[in-house]
């Protein structure tokens, strides 16, 4: 007992010894290039942390058996449908148009929907009485036309042509079912293996080594079966005799524990394991890659692995879900320890790859797995590596030094050292720009030293070119670009010229490309012109910077004469064109969000002829840019989905033109391109006929909005492209946003016809309005002439006034003047009789006839009394209403305004009054002043007013 204890406990020993060796191996083995990997996380698919399998369909949509549900992601959007039991599903598998999921006490398959989603229909629920409690359904195989559910109890084959389902109940339980291409296999509790044959189990091997060992899965080698075990590695198996396959990982697997394997479509092995990631093996054994949760995997837990239709490898993780893209053109390093850090530079040179980094300069065998190494003394930021003549120089934080395999020698230490140039014509001499100006290096006997520094210039020279009339072109990130003027022998600067255009701007570089040279900023790339010494805009290469892509002007040039320069979604290069001169500009669609490049200080190394190593944050990656070629894609449209103002979205079908109500008339297409490279995206571009007339233009994103369309037929249309390659196909969707109810023909209709009545209603109201109002009128105009005929009438009764009154007047002058001439008469008469009497009548007879005859026409009534009686008979109330004004108007007064009241002026008055003019105004001013008028007021005015 005692030796037993001690044999085991060497061994044991042993066996730690060999798995710490190994482990410290597998360390060694992780710095090597890595096919990209992208990283999908539980809150980046809003699902449970575990996955448990993986299936895709023809669509190039993937589906993941996960614990909160099915997962769905096609490439842009991910969809999560919980179980019908809302338990965790274990397995799923797409078997034509539909995808089949088991979970517990429950399995089914999923069928979309014309509108795009899935719906669940149970197969379980025709034998729920037959499925055992607690079960759950931890794989599906498809093999002809079965499917096959399997739980850890039995297996339940659904016939898909008589649909009905026959169940296999092993004795002692299932450990895993597997499947090649031609058999259905599954491991008994007791270990053995079985086959299923003829709807039945049939053993196929009790062998020891079986028995013995938990089998994660079978595979078919030629005429043998390839049986992976959990632990112990992998076995041929034929003929009932197993022999142990080697390969490069054994001890490796046997302490990381297997999980989950897959033979990929190049015949090379995925083996996921439980605390040790990802093996990538070659059909031989040998170790292609290891990805682990240290090069970049985000768990060390594999639960399922699934190669998809572009050869893709996805990993389930017990922590989400990454994506390998096996057969990517890139390969990248990553270093999550920060040992390596932010890569600044790279040099391939004398068989080694060097990398300069924030932590240091460090170096490896060129096409090695083993990890970088660490050169002493270069400990600091590394800022450039620049190969002259057989030599390599570095440019360091230090100052420069000179790279000698795993040695580096510093022979500059007076200031840090940003970039190196030769010196047309001159070997023995290099140009350094340092932190505090420029310097000049030379080579004297065979060595490598300081000479001097250029004096008379000592801003920071992070880039400078050498140009030709003795000139050094310096671009300062804060004050612009420089020109130096240098004297023959590299002394010191004899002049400097300050560039006001083109502006200073952040993230700018200068370069020399064709011997031309050219500054980059945000306002595009300029180019010097060698005549006129200014800076003139170059177009095509300032295209780089159109649309609000400018990130950085750093610009590259590499050994194949191509100027490189980055934006935001692009990283783009220009070459000569071999048939001319000019440029041609070629776009690789990789954003820099993806990229992790350091803005301002992007780097790339040509390693070969298409081979390129582009430095990032966290390592780098190497690009083969002639194999940046993909299979075809199809862009789909995923949903519609319409909805009224702040109302529940619905789901339109997609098979045939949609028709939405007005109100309806929100609408939101997803479409995608189902492809799952990290760092090369599609792109999209839609246009919506009936409501614009261009293209939009191209963008990344997998979605559009359309709010408040009005009412009328739509085509929607979308393109895609993919590494600047259009896709053949392009969507069409036709649909039509109904008009609302009151615009509907029906409501036009019964418009027109209320219309017609309001109109009828309208034009009768409004006839006899108009025949009301033309009566009114016409009664208006009849009044109207009434009036002007009274009018007239009162005019002419006025005129007829106005003519009596003159008739009157005259009447009343001729009534005076008869009464003045009646008293003249009789006043002479009297004459000639006083006269005659004064002689002798006795005498003479006939002089007493004469008086007698006189006497007879002397009027014997007073003239007075004639002329008031025809004046009261014209003017009645005259008298009476001034006698009552004015009582004491005497008869003489009454006689002068009788006058004055005819408008007889004080000369036509005074011989009616037989007196003088001049007595005439003395009687009228006492009247005056008998009636008390005014001074201003007159009296003939007055009297003629009464």
């Amino acid at each position: 007992m005692y030796i037993y204890n001690l044999t085991k406990s060497s061994k044991y020993h042993l066996k730690t010894a060999t798995t710490i060796f190994f482990m410290m191996l597998c360390a060694l083995l992780s710095a090597q290039e890595l096919p990209p990997i992208v990283k999908y996380n539980s809150t980046t698919y809003n699902g449970g942390n575990q996955n448990w399998m993986i299936s895709q369909d023809q669509s190039k949509f993937v589906y993941f058996a996960n614990n909160e549900g099915l997962l769905e992601f096609n490439g842009a959007s991910w969809q999560l449908y919980p179980s019908a039991n809302e338990t965790i599903i274990r397995s799923v598998k797409v078997i034509e148009e539909n995808v089949y999921t088991g979970c517990y006490m429950e399995f089914g398959f999923w069928k979309r929907k014309s509108n795009g989603k899935l719906a669940y229909h149970s197969l379980s629920q025709a034998i729920k009485s037959k499925i055992l409690d607690d079960e759950q359904f931890w794989n599906i195989l498809s093999y002809e036309h079965w499917v096959v559910f399997q739980s850890l109890n039995r297996i339940y084959i659904y016939d898909l042509d008589k649909k009905n389902i026959k169940i296999i109940t092993p004795p002692s339980g299932i450990f895993r079912s597997y499947q090649t291409k031609n058999a259905i296999y599954f491991q008994s509790g007791s270990g053995a293996l079985y086959e299923i044959e003829a709807g039945k189990s049939k053993i196929v091997s009790n062998n020891a080594v079986i028995k013995n060992n938990r089998i994660i899965n079978v595979f078919a080698k030629d005429k043998d079966l390839l049986i992976q075990t959990q632990k112990q590695g992998f076995y041929t198996y034929n003929a009932g005799k197993c022999q142990k396959f080697t390969t490069q990982v054994d001890n490796q697997l046997a302490s990381s524990s297997v999980y989950s394997s897959q033979v990929l479509q190049d015949g090379t092995y995925a083996i996921g394991t439980v605390s040790n990631g990802v093996y990538i093996l070659s059909n031989e054994g040998k170790l292609k890659y290891h990805i682990s949760q240290t090069q970049g995997l985000s768990n060390n837990t594999a639960l399922s692995l699934f190669e998809d239709k572009e050869r893709n490898l996805w990993v389930g993780l017990d922590n989400g879900i990454n994506c390998i893209n096996m057969q990517s053109p890139i390969k990248s390093y990553v270093d999550d320890t920060g040992v390596l850090g932010t890569v600044y530079c790279a040099k391939m040179f004398a068989n080694k790859l060097y990398v300069g980094t924030n932590q240091g300069l460090f170096f490896k065998n060129i096409n090695s797995n083993v990890n970088f190494t660490a050169i002493r003394g270069t400990k600091g930021q590394v800022w450039s590596l620049f190969e002259h003549g057989g030599t390599l120089f570095c440019g360091h934080d230090l100052g420069t030094f000179i790279v000698n395999g795993a040695v580096a020698n510093s022979i500059f230490s007076q200031s840090g050292t940003w970039k190196f140039e030769k010196v047309p014509g001159n070997n023995s001499i290099l140009v350094q720009g340092n932190y505090y100006g420029l310097s000049v290096l030379s080579k004297e006997n065979g060595q490598w030293i300081f000479r001097n520094k250029l004096s008379g210039f000592d801003y920071s020279s992070k880039y400078f070119e050498l140009s030709d009339n003795n000139q050094i072109f310096v671009s300062h990130e804060y004050k612009g670009i420089f020109g130096l003027s240098y004297d023959q022998a590299f002394r010191k600067v004899t002049n400097v010229k300050s560039y006001s255009a083109p502006e200073k701007g952040k993230n700018a570089s200068l370069a020399k490309y064709r011997g031309n040279i050219y500054y980059a900023y945000k306002e595009g790339v300029y180019k010097l012109d060698r005549k006129s010494r200014i800076f003139r805009k170059d177009e095509l290469l300032s295209s780089v910077f159109e649309n609000d892509e400018y990130t950085s002007g750093k610009i590259i040039v590499d050994n194949a004469n191509k100027i490189w320069l980055f934006s935001k979604n692009y990283i783009s290069y220009f070459s000569s064109s071999k048939l001319s001169n000019q440029l041609k500009k070629n776009s690789i669609p990789i954003p820099v969000t993806l990229t992790n490049s350091m803005l301002g200080y992007e780097n790339i190394a040509q390693l070969s002829t298409y081979d390129y190593l582009f430095g990032t944050t966290d390592g780098y990656y190497i690009m083969n840019i002639n194999d940046l070629s993909f299979n075809d894609y199809d862009v789909l449209l995923t949903t519609a989905v319409t909805n009224t103002l702040n109302g529940e979205p619905h789901y339109a079908g997609l098979n045939s033109e949609g028709t939405f109500k007005a109100d309806d008339n929100n609408i939101t297409f997803n479409y995608t391109v189902p492809e799952y490279n990290k760092y090369i995206s599609a792109e999209f571009q839609y246009v919506l006929e009936g409501f614009q007339e261009e293209w939009s233009d191209w963008n990344a994103k997998s979605n559009v909005s359309f709010k408040n369309l009005p009412s009328g037929n739509y085509v929607f249309k979308v393109k895609a492209r993919f590494a600047n390659a259009a896709l053949q196909n392009t969507i069409v969707y036709n649909f039509t946003i109904l008009k609302p109810w009151y615009f509907t023909n029906l409501a036009v209709f019964c418009y027109f016809i209320l219309l017609l009545i309001i109109a009828r209603i309208v034009h009768k109201k409004y006839k006899s309005y108009y025949i009301e109002k033309e009566e009114k009128l016409i009664e208006e105009n009849n009044l109207l002439l009434e009036i002007k005929e009274l009018e007239n009438q009162q005019q002419l009764m006025h005129l007829r006034n106005e003519q009596l009154s003159q008739d009157v007047d005259i009447k009343s002058k001729e009534l005076a003047a008869s009464t003045m001439d009646l008293n003249s008469k009789n006043e002479l008469l009297e004459i000639i009789k006083e006269d005659l009497k004064k002689t002798n009548t006795d005498e003479n007879r006939s002089i007493k006839s004469v008086i007698t005859t006189i006497n007879k026409n002397i009027t014997g009534t007073d003239s007075w009394s004639v002329f008031k009686d025809a004046f009261e008979s014209k003017d009645k109330d005259f008298f009476k209403k001034i006698k009552e004004l004015h009582p004491s108007l005497t008869s003489n007064d009454l006689r002068l305004c009788a006058y004055l009241r005819l408008n007889l002026t004080s000369k036509e008055i005074a011989p009616m009054l037989n007196i003088s003019v001049r007595s005439v105004e003395i009687k009228r001013y006492r009247l005056r002043k008998k009636m008390e008028l005014a001074h201003e007021q007159g009296l003939s005015e007055y009297i003629l007013s009464v």
